[in-house]
């Protein structure tokens, strides 16, 4: 009998262990970074679009190349998040853009990317040469992409205030106020510059999520709930939200995320990973066998695969 409590005892033991190892699953050194890719005027995503990422250090030599998706959305896997990365976005017919990123170990770093259609680079070449002229507001946005582009969200934010003033149904500018606005935590013009771009095309689902934001940061709760209820499913911001809530130890409050991550993408592996190692925490065993398999069969070699596998063991 004393025998059989200790190896109870032990197998307990050895489940904490694992669960542990699990709840700290961001804690290594690989880095993920997701996203959409986009068209920097019609924001209609970019398919057959590429990110090469290259090693911005000669300590270590990695180049791959990723694609994203049909619908502009990618995600990216490193296996050292300890370093910086150039990375170049291209696609055909666009002007490529290239960035230097250190990515965060931690979490599922989110950047949006949007490239210019490569005829854009034209619009200025009439006035360069004395032949045409060029639309003031087609010269403040481009300016302003310029900007947002290096950061300097302030400058942007003018720039593209500038472009709809001189156009004001030129909804791609309203756009790109509202994104450069909610980066400088101007949550009121955002709001405003969100609102005009949804007046213009009801369509531009991507407003949604910074009218969330903005209203949020207001304390708008009810127009933050109106904007949420419009808002596209994003499998990877999703997955983000619930990965910061296992580690800060709200299971809970995570569980629903990730069930709707993979709703919205039911490719999505790792989110089934953690979706089970919540149930195991939770002694869902029957669940966690489900999750825990799936993903397994979608990605058989992932990072978490020997962790799922032991686990499997274990859970009946």
């Amino acid at each position: 009998m004393t025998g059989e409590i200790k190896m109870r005892k032990t197998v307990a033991m050895c489940l904490l262990a694992i669960a542990a190892v699990a709840v700290n699953a961001f804690a290594g050194a690989e880095a993920r970074m997701a996203g959409k890719i986009v068209d920097s005027v019609t924001k209609k995503p970019i398919p057959n679009a590429t990110i090469l990422v290259v090693s911005a250090t000669a300590a270590r030599n990695f180049k791959q190349e990723f694609k994203a998706e049909k619908d502009g959305t990618y995600r990216i896997l490193v296996i050292d998040g300890t370093i910086p990365y150039k990375m170049t976005f291209a696609a055909p017919g666009y002007t490529s853009y290239e960035e230097q990123i250190k990515l965060r170990i931690s979490e599922v770093m989110p950047k949006d990317v949007e490239l210019a259609p490569a005829a854009a680079a034209a619009v200025a070449a009439p006035a360069a040469g004395g032949g045409g002229k060029v639309d003031p507001a087609v010269q403040a946005f481009n300016d302003g992409a310029a900007l947002y582009n290096d950061q300097k969200y302030a400058d942007a934010a003018a720039k593209f205030q500038e472009a709809v003033d001189a156009k004001p149904d030129l909804i791609a500018g309203w756009e790109a106020l509202a994104r450069a606005s909610l980066q400088t935590k101007n949550y009121p013009k955002a709001i405003e510059a969100a609102n005009k771009a949804v007046a213009v095309d009801p369509d531009e689902m991507d407003m949604y999520p910074i009218l969330y934001t903005a209203y949020t940061a207001t304390g708008d709760t009810a127009k933050a709930a109106e904007a949420k209820k419009k808002m596209p499913a994003n499998a990877g911001a999703l997955f983000n939200d619930a990965a910061k809530l296992i580690n800060a130890g709200k299971d809970a409050d995570a569980e629903p995320l990730l069930k709707q991550a993979i709703a919205a993408d039911d490719k999505f592996a790792v989110a089934y990973y953690e979706l089970g190692m919540i149930q195991v925490r939770a002694g869902r065993n029957a669940d966690a066998k489900t999750n825990l398999q799936k993903y397994l069969d979608l990605d058989p070699s992932g990072k978490d695969a020997a962790t799922a596998k032991e686990m499997l063991k274990y859970i009946k």
